[in-house]
């Protein structure tokens, strides 16, 4: 398989964005250091600023799953759960 790319889309809640935004911020370095992490980028709408969005680069759906599975991801799910009002990830093979 291709590598795997990821665009995931989290929208805060209004009172939250600024949790939010450290949580999100918490978890670039220590991903980028991954195995098959390729690259992890965070980015924040400057028209909406409760919508972040992480692009992600992944050797192999493995490396993703990995990073799913790791004490640092996990954490964020938990601390942010109530935070969040919408989160959407979608896997993208890249194809040009």
């Amino acid at each position: 398989m291709t590598k795997l790319t990821i665009v995931a889309n989290v929208i805060a809640c209004d009172s939250k964005v600024e949790e939010v935004k450290g949580e999100l911020q918490k978890l670039v370095d220590i991903t980028r250091t991954e195995d098959g992490c390729i690259s992890y980028d965070l980015h924040q709408d400057n028209n909406n600023s409760a919508h972040f969005l992480v692009f992600e680069n992944w050797k192999n759906h493995e490396s993703l799953q990995s990073h799913l599975d790791s004490a640092h991801f996990k954490g964020f799910m938990e601390v942010t759960e109530g935070a969040v009002a919408q989160f959407s990830v979608n896997e993208m093979t890249h194809i040009s």
